[in-house]
């Protein structure tokens, strides 16, 4: 299975995401899973932010290999399920193709309509931190649905 999280930049919540999923799923012994991620505004092979390496580094995440990439047709059509940070992700991306495989990332993992996952960029390490906890505790219920 091909998993895809997207954001708008893809240098702080979808690498994060990607990360703390890959970890996830190792975690649980989960096989045969592919993770990526993109930016819907990216600009390709910029690295993560300096705040997401080191928020990554505390929970024993390796961001420094990260390269941005911009989100295109093609690689929606490689992803089987794709997550969204915002519901304004949502529209993009079914734009590229997407329909019936995106779902903004916290209304999947939890089934709260909510306005998504906040942009820590520009922030400080705390707004990382928080951005980080929020996703590890969705990417658990993520898990927990995809698993049952």
């Amino acid at each position: 299975m091909n998993l895809l999280f997207v954001c708008s930049g893809n240098t702080c919540r979808s690498p994060l995401a990607e990360a703390l999923a890959r970890k996830i799923a190792d975690r649980r012994g989960l096989e045969d899973l592919n993770v990526s991620s993109a930016g819907t505004n990216a600009q390709d092979n910029v690295p993560a932010t300096d705040e997401a390496l080191l928020v990554g580094m505390e929970r024993g995440l390796d961001l420094t290999g990260h390269r941005s990439r911009k989100l295109t047709p093609a690689i929606v059509s490689e992803a089987d399920l794709i997550f969204v940070m915002t519901p304004g992700h949502l529209e993009q991306v079914k734009q590229m193709g997407g329909r019936g495989k995106v779902h903004v990332i916290d209304e999947y993992a939890s089934g709260i309509v909510n306005a998504g996952i906040s942009d820590p960029y520009g922030g400080d390490l705390e707004a990382y931190r928080n951005t980080a906890d929020i996703l590890e505790d969705e990417l658990e219920k993520l898990f927990d649905r995809l698993q049952s």
